[in-house]
């Protein structure tokens, strides 16, 4: 990964990667989610665009296509990067396809990371936006606070320090959680859509619950890395598990979800050493 891209992340808290699919994907991924705006009734409430934004999830199989990009060999670094260091496996949070309407206002400004109300001393979340339509200004591309422009209040932004992130469609819009952003404003004639991805540290609640959105019986015809990225894998120390065993187990075999299970650890290597050294010294019983 180029150190300039981890680099302006950091100082800006986005980034654009333009053209990263090609318009044979575009077409299908939108031929695919078409099926679902046609049929998905519009937002309910401010934020997610009462009457004039179209929102679902699910997406892995409603559009088998974003397989193809959820795990994008340009993108993914990224995420290592900011993410893997402060969890044992980072999850998806969210998976999201979003249009908006011609007439929609602007969607309040906000910070994804408030879903978890508590101080932090590193990036939780980075989202990416891939644009399957061009992103302009007049169609509700997204609008972004640089990270500079941010004074420390959560609901403190001033409209001039906004950009707003243009972009051809096939292109990523990749943004921290931490960055104040929002849907922008559709004056144009047509809808502009998008495929929203929602990365999180392994130890966080997910915004969309993904063992409802891809139950067993529909996970196990994943490939393996999605499988772990949902979260059917242990999030060491002992977390997120099934009978106190790796819930992968509940893929192996369909209509063979095992009645009991032995209870097996899952520690970091630094843990398990740790007690090593206790069973060692005898120290169980001081």
């Amino acid at each position: 990964m180029p150190n300039d891209l981890i680099s302006k992340l950091e100082k800006d808290g986005y980034l654009v990667l333009e053209n990263l699919i090609n318009e044979e994907m575009v077409s299908r991924l939108s031929s695919e989610m078409d099926v679902w705006f046609d049929k998905t009734p519009a937002c309910q409430g401010d934020f997610y665009g009462q009457g004039t934004t179209t929102r679902f999830g699910s997406l892995l199989s409603k559009a088998p296509t974003t397989q193809d990009i959820v795990l994008h060999p340009e993108i993914m670094p990224l995420i290592d990067t900011f993410l893997g260091p402060n969890c044992d496996c980072y999850q998806l949070s969210l998976s999201q396809a979003v249009r908006i309407h011609p007439g929609a206002a602007m969607q309040p400004v906000h910070k994804d990371e408030l879903m978890w109300p508590h101080q932090k001393d590193c990036e939780w979340m980075i989202n990416v936006i891939w644009a399957i339509d061009d992103f302009k200004e007049e169609n509700g591309a997204t609008r972004l606070w640089p990270a500079h422009t941010d004074n420390g209040g959560d609901f403190e932004y001033n409209m001039g320090d906004s950009v707003v992130a243009e972009m051809p469609k096939g292109s990523a819009l990749i943004f921290l959680g931490s960055t104040r952003h929002c849907g922008g404003a559709n004056i144009s004639l047509a809808g502009r859509t998008g495929i929203i991805f929602s990365y999180a540290l392994g130890w966080l609640k997910q915004n969309e619950n993904q063992f409802l959105a891809y139950p067993p019986e529909v996970a196990r015809n994943f490939p393996k890395e999605i499988q772990d990225l949902i979260g059917y894998r242990i999030h060491r120390p002992n977390l997120g598990g099934y009978e106190y065993y790796c819930p992968s187990v509940l893929l192996e075999k369909e209509g063979a979800r095992p009645e009991v299970l032995p209870a097996v650890d899952a520690l970091q290597p630094e843990i398990q050493a740790i007690i090593d050294d206790m069973k060692r010294e005898d120290r169980w019983a001081s």
